[in-house]
């Protein structure tokens, strides 16, 4: 069994990811909070094979609040019509497009300076630069792009917080999202930030759990040993594991179950996001403090769909970190689109722990790894 990578993405709440002549600065706090991202995709193929993205910053606010353009998506193109106002347009020469797989640039020559109208290093997804097409239509310049995925239904134009929670729904396709993580607490808050936004229902295995032992985890671990809360867990995530539209936060810590290799059979139901704090200061260690990790096979967190990598840690910043794990949930889809159909087949065949490889129905973990369902 091989694994399939993505290179970490850097994310900096503190950027947004589209620029225009309507957007005002910002006023929101510099970023205290880092986090890189990285979807894993544990499959059956033979050989492995390594999924590389770019990225230098992601939108944690809605980026435009007056826009000055008009989007739409056609199936296997997306259209954008901005509007030129009262811009003195002397010759097609004046007006400046430059469009690259990830990125756009428009602007307008006047007076011997270019003005941008629009600017952003972070489509929301790939195009096919080449095959650009704009022109002038009255009041209006039209920029027509070729996607590079034409089943991929774009919100917008640009990556954003926005479009990521409405894009998200046709990817996820209803498949829950498990959170886990040493901190219970960063698991439930950008559980809930990511339920609200996707409208999905949040859910807190703490939660859960103390209100059926009518005691806090503290006193349960007090009382009983870890050992104890982390059983009592592994029997919730059970029940939730057909649970469809729900973000999971899982506790985090010695008690936790998502924490031991063998409470991972029903976790499998859902994507999972690891959110793991780190020391490092910049993407290429955080890259391959990530690649330590999901090789060490001792490590039961390793076995997360999706890694983000957290510098410090910030409830001001936990929508930062939310769209990180959307984001990264968003390529791992992409890279399979089928993955939401194995979550589903591997529910209904009982989560009996066969994932990635999934087995014909009746096999059982001891009837050893025979057959396998591609």
């Amino acid at each position: 069994m091989s694994t399939i990578t993505a290179s970490l993405c850097f994310l900096s709440g503190n950027k947004n990811p589209i620029k225009t002549l309507n957007l005002s600065p910002s006023n929101s706090k510099s970023n205290s909070v880092r986090s890189w991202s990285s979807p894993v995709i544990k499959t059956s193929y033979s050989n492995s094979y390594r999924l590389s993205f770019n990225c230098k910053s992601a939108s944690t606010i809605p980026f435009v609040s007056s826009k000055n353009y008009e989007f739409s998506d056609g199936s296997s193109e997306v259209e954008l019509r901005l509007q030129l106002g009262a811009q003195d347009i002397q010759s097609y020469r004046d007006i400046s497009v430059d469009a690259n797989d990830n990125s756009l640039k428009i602007g307008i020559q006047r007076y011997g300076s270019l003005i941008t109208l629009i600017e952003t290093d972070h489509l929301f997804e790939k195009i096919k630069p080449a095959e650009t097409i704009w022109y002038i239509d009255d009041d209006q310049l039209v920029v027509n792009l070729k996607k590079q995925d034409p089943d991929l239904k774009w919100p917008d134009i640009v990556e954003s917080w926005d479009s990521l929670t409405v894009g998200s729904l046709q990817l996820l396709q209803g498949t829950a999202i498990f959170i886990v993580g040493d901190s219970t607490e960063i698991n439930e808050t950008v559980a809930r930030e990511i339920a609200v936004g996707i409208g999905y229902t949040p859910l807190t295995t703490k939660e859960l759990l103390e209100t059926y032992a009518k005691q806090t985890i503290d006193s349960w671990v007090l009382t009983e040993g870890s050992d104890s809360v982390a059983e009592a867990e592994g029997a919730i995530l059970e029940s939730l594991s057909s649970h469809v539209r729900a973000v999971v936060a899982t506790l985090g810590g010695q008690q936790g179950a998502a924490r031991r290799a063998d409470k991972w059979q029903h976790l499998y139901a859902g994507f999972t996001v690891w959110l793991s704090q780190t020391e490092a200061t910049d993407e290429d260690s955080a890259k391959e403090e990530a690649r330590r990790h999901i090789q060490d096979a001792r490590l039961a967190y390793s076995k997360a769909d999706v890694v983000v990598k957290l510098q410090g840690w910030d409830s001001d910043q936990t929508k930062s970190v939310a769209q990180a794990s959307l984001r990264a949930i968003k390529q791992l889809v992409l890279s399979d689109k089928n993955l939401p159909g194995k979550k589903r087949l591997y529910v209904r065949l009982g989560c009996r722990g066969d994932w990635p490889n999934i087995k014909p129905p009746g096999w059982a973990p001891s009837a050893g790894d025979d057959a396998t369902l591609t």
